[in-house]
């Protein structure tokens, strides 16, 4: 193992065993059995450690969503994927504080992949005319209140006691972005024909063939006339319902 491998192993494990998730460069070194010289030339200092910390904490946590072959039903995908994210949040508790820290100024690459993953799980439910929203959005919608939920679970677990929050917000939260009929039988794919029991089918179709647009072979449309259809379509699927 590389002596940067090894000051990296280390800093990791002291996060994971620290009480508050903070570890000093000393701490590191002694553990390491390497010079401070060393640790600054690989890292810089030790907001450099933290943010390689991170980084190696978006990579552990991305293997559980790379290894993942994509199903048949996408929404079943996001609720495994949301359950899978929590349970990260449980195992590594300072580690997760630590990639969501708003002290990390620039995002990982592996957090932005994180996101392009969920979105491309997203695009598949819009395909199926399964989606309310546009699938960015709704990404947007789905992170947010998942990393609240798994900061809120880690950072107060004397607070917040009931096992079930994180199922309750989730399933909160797709009723919000998913069409009422998947949310009562999520196998199913909504007739875009049949009539729905809510405002829903207007920004459900918008989603649906703003995202079967962008599967065709060819462009169908100019520049011009994909980007206006594109902003009309968006705003559909996004409009506030009342």
């Amino acid at each position: 193992m590389s002596t940067k491998a090894r000051i990296l192993e280390v800093a990791a494990a002291l996060v994971a065993e620290s009480p508050n998730g903070d570890v000093s460069t000393r701490a590191v070194c002694e553990a390491a059995g390497v010079g401070a010289p060393a640790l600054y030339r690989h890292f810089g200092d030790k907001e450099g450690l933290l943010s390689a910390v991170v980084d190696h904490g978006w990579e552990k946590y991305l293997a559980t969503k790379r290894d993942r072959a994509p199903g048949t039903d996408p929404v079943q995908d996001l609720r495994d994927g949301w359950d899978t994210h929590v349970e990260f949040a449980l195992h590594n508790p300072n580690l997760y504080r630590l990639m969501n820290s708003p002290a990390m100024r620039t995002p990982p690459a592996a957090a932005l992949e994180s996101h392009r993953i969920l979105t491309a799980d997203l695009q598949r439910a819009a395909e199926q005319g399964k989606l309310r929203l546009a699938p960015e959005l709704a990404a947007q919608i789905i992170m947010s209140a998942n990393v609240g939920v798994a900061l809120m679970l880690v950072s107060r677990p004397a607070t917040f006691t009931d096992g079930s929050v994180s199922r309750r917000v989730r399933d909160s939260v797709h009723t919000m972005v998913f069409t009422p009929d998947v949310m009562t039988a999520p196998t199913a794919i909504p007739d875009p024909s049949a009539p729905e029991a809510d405002d829903s089918r207007l920004p459900a179709t918008a989603a649906r063939l703003n995202a079967l647009l962008r599967q065709a072979p060819a462009p169908v449309l100019s520049p011009a006339e994909d980007a206006l259809l594109t902003e009309w379509l968006n705003r559909l699927s996004n409009a506030p319902r009342s």
